[in-house]
């Protein structure tokens, strides 16, 4: 089924998942799965790593949570470099598992790769990825990626809207948007988009802050600016107290953005969980029945 179909019917909450690097670490990860499917996520997604380099354990893992903890996957499929005949045998593998939606990406080169040069066999953006997938499944669902700011590797946040809008009428269903930690961001964002024809829906992406260096080194590469005041009071609770102080304010910090967004008509909101399945719980209890 497609997640399209349930999105509009009431807010809801979706997680994403990291995959675990090694698989000794498969019994913890799926421990935090179990302990998350009481928040009742409307979908999980699961990634992968730059270049596709845990292609087959992504595969692996989107198979089980469908199939052994009933749980709507959305896995995440990357194109940078790949070409069609890399990329739909995937596609197969996911269709005949059962799995039947996408977020499309453009993604990353593996560390000390550059971006490779364009020909006519190479995917190189997500908007050549989304027909691709259409024409191979054109019963699969299709999530794209949105950016509140603009892209690191972008020329201007109207290039990324100007992307976005190709991404959703190539086929994309409905856009998830990159972290951000000010809210005035995604609507100004929203209400940009709505002006420029795009009426799908955008689900706001939240990452609660769980550690000081973490956050730096997302926020490197993804390009999300940290408010000043925001990040002032990150950093003297790190000097008081480390990462359990740090935790305090992100989960606050989180908790908010995340009433403030389903209050002001956000779809729903998706968290970024980095596999802490307590944090994640403290943060969703009781959200869905805020006044």
């Amino acid at each position: 089924m497609k997640i399209i179909n349930n999105i509009k019917q009431q807010q809801f909450i979706s997680l994403e998942y990291f995959p675990p690097k090694g698989r000794e670490e498969w019994p913890a990860f799926f421990r935090t799965v179990e302990r998350l499917a009481e928040i009742d996520p409307l979908f999980v997604s699961v990634t992968y790593g730059a270049g596709g380099s845990t292609h087959q354990d992504s595969l692996e893992i989107v198979t089980t949570l469908q199939k052994e903890f009933q749980q709507q996957v959305m896995a995440h499929l990357t194109c940078i470099g790949s070409t069609p005949d890399k990329i739909l045998p995937f596609l197969d593998q996911l269709a005949a598992a059962g799995v039947s939606n996408i977020l499309a990406l453009r993604g990353d080169p593996p560390i000390g790769e550059s971006v490779p040069t364009s020909s006519d066999s190479t995917l190189q953006h997500a908007s050549d990825l989304v027909p691709l997938i259409k024409a191979a499944h054109p019963y699969f669902g299709i999530a794209v990626a949105a950016y509140p700011e603009p892209h690191p590797e972008s020329e201007s946040a109207a290039s990324d809207l100007n992307f976005l809008k190709l991404k959703l009428q190539g086929g994309g269903d409905f856009a998830i948007t990159q972290l951000f930690f000010d809210n005035s961001q995604y609507h100004d964002f929203v209400r940009t988009a709505r002006l420029a024809g795009i009426g799908k829906p955008i689900i706001p992406g939240i990452l609660p802050v769980v550690n000081l260096k973490v956050l730096k080194r997302i926020v490197s590469l993804c390009g999300a600016s940290i408010p000043t005041d925001f990040l002032a009071e990150l950093e003297a609770a790190d000097a008081r107290g480390g990462a359990p102080e740090v935790q305090k304010i992100g989960l606050r910090h989180a908790r908010q953005q995340a009433e403030d967004l389903l209050k002001n008509g956000a779809p729903g909101v998706h968290i970024y969980t980095l596999n802490r399945a307590e944090i994640v719980v403290e943060l969703t209890q009781g959200l869905l029945s805020q006044p």
